[in-house]
């Protein structure tokens, strides 16, 4: 399928369902990209179990492109002060879903309860934050398929796939707020900010934080 390797294939074929595939993301520690920016392949990830956001997203597209569904991102930016973040997009019941690949408590799986992507994308705004409380999130981008990369043979290199995220970063991006909504805005409570600290993966350290 697709010219998968066996072995890589069969692994993807038993994460059939978001839940499944969230659960296998979420055992494999960060990558926290020691030795400079990468942008893992799919077959990559799965080689060295490890992968940040972008990378586990794009894992997780390949993963519902098996099970039938269509291989979705979706691009959430942020201030120059943050990062931003990428998840994998998947429908059910009529409504939208995504699978996260986070070190952070917030930014992580939600359930296909939102009836559009602005919805699902202002589902991460609040949590979105850095030190200070500066809440964050500024755009979003619409669905983008994959399949549009076919021919770059994405879902099988074991070579770097940066001209996934060169692609979102081009794609047009819808803005969440105004500026005077920005200039408006109350900074999270110390509480959240806490919370916003708690990681799952420690550099170096295979096992979690908790």
């Amino acid at each position: 399928m697709f010219g998968i390797p066996e072995k890589e294939l069969k692994i993807l074929k038993k994460l059939n369902s978001p839940k499944k595939i969230q659960s296998f993301l979420d055992s494999m520690p960060k990558n926290f990209e020691e030795r400079g920016c990468t942008v893992y392949s799919p077959m990559t990830v799965l080689q060295k179990r490890k992968c940040h956001c972008t990378e586990g997203a794009i894992l997780a597209a390949l993963v519902l492109r098996v099970q039938g569904e269509e291989p979705l991102l979706l691009d959430l930016t942020a201030t120059d002060d943050d990062y931003d973040h990428v998840v994998a997009l998947y429908r059910k019941y009529g409504c939208w879903g995504a699978i996260s690949k986070t070190n952070y408590p917030a930014l992580r799986f939600r359930e296909p309860i939102y009836k559009n992507i602005r919805e699902l994308a202002l589902s991460y705004f609040h949590e979105y934050l850095v030190e200070g409380g500066k809440k964050t999130l500024r755009s979003f981008s619409g669905p983008v398929n994959l399949k549009k990369f076919d021919k770059r043979g994405w879902m099988t290199t074991r070579e770097e796939v940066d001209y996934i995220p060169e692609h979102l970063a081009k794609v047009k991006h819808f803005k969440i707020m105004n500026q005077k909504q920005i200039k408006n805005l109350r900074k999270a409570d110390k509480i959240e900010i806490v919370a916003g600290r708690l990681t799952e993966w420690s550099r170096g350290k295979k096992q979690k934080n908790f």
